[in-house]
């Protein structure tokens, strides 16, 4: 990487107006130990040739971008702040008279930190200083959670998402404009509006989503044979999919003869916007839904450090809380105190964590009965080991094989229930109670017995669990909820920035500071 040739404009504002940077904040930090914080070896490979120099120190766009995480700033605004704001100019190293860069350098800078083998380098820089000050030197929990971020789009509806789907298409696919000249008919892609039909008219809107579906199938079928490119490629997938995500064979069709129909329903990893693919609806309750991605944490819940953080699309089973939960412990050398909530409460997760020596303070998930206020299955003695269970009657069964995707295992009851005299507390089936037993289900019964009986297990939990909602409240403070950001990728390279900056806050709040070459904390006296 060369070396930047350009000069300060003006006088240096750190030198000329320290006494006006307000002392322990970010702005003073950064503007002191920025060169340290983020050396020039940190961004070596992102500019590998050694002829060309980078139009501004990656120094000072890392400084920049860390302060707008921290203040939830867009590109503009950030550039303003750059040039107006004494505390900025000082913290990224701009002179006085500076008028900062144009705005899509930030990006620029951004891209290359994604494409680069370090997206995440600015967080590692700050989870370095963390490690070097010892703070987290004797604290081993760990708290999991984590929370919906709304996306940056509107949620779109079936009609919009095959219309801009099709769109998509004839931009990107090279001979696409002539095929759907001919192949889609229901409506003009050149026209920016929507298709004008009697909206109110349920049959209308059903016969446009049958041409529409029609349209893009007979134009995914035509497309000539070549090779595609990048940008076509996802624009043939997004089309295949909004095409079938939503919609199902009409009534009396066998799926052959073109006739479609909306479906009932939602779709369980329905695409919302062609705009960004990536964004998901999020349940995170069962009556609350928002449209976006989940931000996924792991909090020091005493200094409320982040340690790891990932955003993952919001549903999918391969996003889901428990999953995610264990990257983001990968990184801890010894064993730690987990904790969280039920949705990290898988018996796979109990089951992986116990034996990488965790210890566990993780809620495990109520248990329903088959008839309400009936038996539940704790109040069935069952024997994984021998394969028996037996009832609160005192019937036995045997309990089959692992089988089945999950690897379950049944004990069927069937004619034992008959006469029984609880039955009317165990089952409404006319065949009689059959239980499931899933994998791991002693250490899901333990976990149970010690979440309602151990009293130092509760204290524990009541104590060290809550704090993780502070950061969370941290973490989308300022209008951070909402995601600036388009698809997974960058949204996830924000959220570690995001994390990064806090952190580094809570840092110097605890002290930080540089003495002899070594980071440490020395928390000020009263």
């Amino acid at each position: 990487m060369g070396e930047w040739a350009g000069e300060t404009v003006g006088p240096d504002v750190w030198v000329t107006c320290r006494e006006l940077i307000p002392a322990g904040s970010v702005f003073a930090f950064l503007a002191e130990h920025r060169g340290v914080l983020f050396p020039v070896e940190m961004f070596a490979d992102m500019y590998p040739s050694a002829n060309g120099r980078p139009s501004m120190p990656p120094q000072i766009l890392a400084a920049a971008i860390t302060l707008q995480a921290l203040h939830g700033l867009s590109d503009f605004e950030t550039v303003q702040e750059l040039r107006c704001d004494l505390r900025w100019k000082a913290a990224c190293g701009l002179g006085l008279h500076d008028t900062a860069f144009d705005a899509s350098l930030l990006a620029y800078f951004r891209r290359r930190l994604a494409r680069s083998a370090r997206p995440d380098r600015v967080f590692e820089a700050v989870r370095q200083v963390v490690q070097a000050t010892g703070v987290l030197k004797g604290r081993q929990r760990r708290a999991l959670d984590s929370t919906v971020l709304d996306d940056a789009v509107a949620t779109q509806d079936t009609v919009t998402q095959l219309i801009a789907a099709v769109r998509a298409v004839i931009r990107h696919v090279p001979g696409a404009a002539e095929v759907a000249a001919t192949a889609c008919t229901a409506h003009d892609c050149t026209d920016p509006g929507k298709p004008r039909i009697a909206w109110n008219d349920e049959q209308a809107r059903a016969e446009l989503v049958d041409a529409l579906v029609g349209d893009a199938l007979r134009l995914l079928g035509h497309l000539p044979e070549q090779e595609l490119g990048e940008a076509a490629a996802n624009a043939v997938g997004l089309l295949a999919l909004a095409a079938g995500q939503d919609v199902e064979p009409a009534g009396g069709s066998d799926g052959r003869d073109g006739r479609w129909r909306i479906t009932d329903g939602t779709a369980p990893d329905r695409m919302i916007s062609t705009v960004d693919p990536e964004a998901r609806h999020v349940h995170k309750t069962r009556s609350h839904r928002q449209d976006g991605f989940k931000a996924h944490l792991a909090v020091e819940p005493e200094t409320g450090l982040f340690t790891a953080v990932a955003l993952r699309p919001g549903a999918g089973a391969a996003h889901h809380e428990a999953v995610v939960g264990l990257d983001l412990l990968s990184c801890e050398d010894t064993p730690v105190e987990v904790f969280g909530d039920t949705a990290h409460s898988t018996g796979d997760v109990r089951h992986a964590l116990t034996a990488a020596g965790h210890r566990l303070f993780i809620k495990p998930a109520p248990l329903r009965p088959a008839v309400p206020g009936g038996f539940t299955l704790d109040d069935f003695a069952i024997d994984t080991s021998q394969g028996t269970v037996t009832c609160p009657a005192g019937h036995t069964a045997p309990l089959s094989d692992p089988g089945g995707r999950h690897h379950q295992r049944k004990a069927v009851f069937g004619k034992l229930c008959t006469r029984c005299p609880l039955r009317e507390r165990c089952t409404n089936a006319k065949a009689g109670r059959i239980l499931t037993i899933r994998p791991h289900h002693d250490l899901q019964a333990a976990a149970r017995r010690q979440a309602a009986g151990d009293p130092a297990w509760q204290t524990d939990y009541r104590r060290w669990r809550p704090p993780v909602e502070r950061a969370v409240a941290w973490l989308v403070h300022q209008g951070n909820r909402r995601i600036r950001h388009r698809g997974t990728i960058k949204a996830d390279a924000w959220l570690h920035t995001r994390a990064a900056a806090l952190n580094l806050r809570r840092l110097i709040n605890l002290g930080l500071t540089r003495i002899n070459g070594t980071w440490r904390l020395s928390p000020a006296t009263p």
